[in-house]
């Protein structure tokens, strides 16, 4: 629940006493709390090497509850499955670590089915679960993985050294990237190239690896693998900007809040005519070299990696089975090959440098000959060097 704010009133209106442990709108008393379950000096985690600790003991000064207790658990039952009749498909489980398997569990298998009006009969709800492990803590994500998808936090850590060229890092790796680097199971697995924490130097890996649109370039470049590559389950970051400063590999103003006016009441989001967003809101899902690798990826669905190709370095190419086809330039030189790209001949709109719209293409028409093979050209000095394309 919340750390030692003083007590006042919600948002929606309801009285909470965080020393008193009492917040009225569920509600919660002293008796809901693991108070007398941590057994540290502070009551806080002391020492992130032990379990009990990490899982019984209060995270950042947060009142840690019991979820141990039946009450506790139907209460939060009770929330989740209102929010599922209404229509909401799923859950983020924050900091899911702070929390013993077996009470999950409990509470996820009291959800309901997703509601009928739009999912078919017996859906479940979609649970992903943040676990941050970069393998030297008490607690792992395997711990987890029978409950629902887990936050792959090395994706990003790792792709961002790729990207980034760091540590003698290549794109040529990337062939094995998955759970041939030592990630969970692709099934498992929820992946991203940011996210809330990370994009300010929280979580796993800092602000000299992490990318964001800060470094829209790479950001692109990253976001464009791992759209086309299939391992995990892919999810878009949407931001806002702030005016970073960082230290040390963390960004000092990562406490500000989205775009507001002086009473503090968050801005609307503004679209432009070309999709990208105003008023202090980046909208990366809206890039257009963003949400045409999302339809790359549907139209490709679970077809194979195929077609692998690497120059022993920077740049690479493959198709995913015989419906899509993605290369990337990540050196200080063009990429000028003849390539197997996996396709039916005929002519490809790039989805990368422009828009397919009817019958036309804004971008680079890609000709594919009778026995599947293109000529690729990617320039090093273009803003995307990447190349896209599939059927429709």
């Amino acid at each position: 629940m919340t750390g030692n704010i003083g007590a006042g009133h919600g948002t929606g209106g309801s009285y909470f006493d965080p020393i008193a442990l009492r917040y009225d709108g569920v509600p919660y008393s002293h008796l809901d709390f693991n108070t007398n379950k941590c057994g540290t000096p502070s009551g806080s985690i002391e020492n992130y090497g032990d379990a009990h600790q990490v899982r019984n003991c209060r995270l950042s000064g947060l009142n840690d509850l019991d979820l141990g207790k039946d009450y506790v658990r139907g209460k939060i039952v009770e929330y989740l499955n209102h929010l599922i009749d209404i229509g909401v498909a799923g859950f983020r489980v924050d900091a899911a670590k702070h929390m013993w398997p077996g009470d999950l569990k409990a509470v996820f298998e009291n959800l309901h089915d997703l509601s009928t009006k739009w999912f078919k009969p017996g859906t479940r709800p979609f649970i992903f679960m943040e676990v941050i492990d970069l393998g030297v803590e008490a607690i792992g994500m395997r711990e987890y993985i029978h409950l629902g998808r887990v936050t792959e936090f090395r994706y990003s850590y790792k792709l961002g050294n790729v990207i980034r060229k760091s540590g003698h890092e290549q794109m040529q790796y990337l062939k094995t990237f998955g759970q041939g680097w030592g990630f969970v199971h692709e099934y498992d697995a929820l992946v991203f190239i940011d996210n809330h924490d990370n994009q300010r130097g929280h979580g796993a890996g800092g602000l000299d690896v992490i990318l964001t649109h800060f470094q829209p370039r790479m950001y692109k470049m990253a976001t464009a693998f791992m759209l086309a590559w299939p391992y995990g389950f892919p999810r878009i970051m949407s931001s806002y900007n702030w005016p970073r400063h960082i230290e040390w590999g963390k960004d000092k103003n990562d406490w500000i809040g989205p775009p507001h006016d002086d009473d503090y009441k968050t801005l609307p989001v503004i679209r432009n005519s070309d999709l990208t967003c105003g008023n202090g809101w980046v909208c990366e899902h809206r890039w257009r070299q963003i949400y045409h690798m999302v339809r790359f990826r549907n139209v490709v669905g679970a077809s194979q990696v195929e077609n692998w190709w690497d120059n022993g370095g920077n740049q690479i190419a493959f198709s995913r089975g015989n419906r899509g086809f993605v290369a990337i330039n990540n050196e200080n030189f063009p990429l000028n090959k003849r390539l197997q790209t996996g396709l039916e001949a005929g002519s490809y709109c790039d989805v990368i440098s422009g828009n397919r719209k009817d019958d036309t293409c804004t971008g680079h028409l890609i000709e594919v000959d009778e026995l599947g093979y293109s000529q690729i050209f990617i320039d090093n000095k273009l803003e995307d060097p990447v190349l896209a394309i599939h059927l429709e």
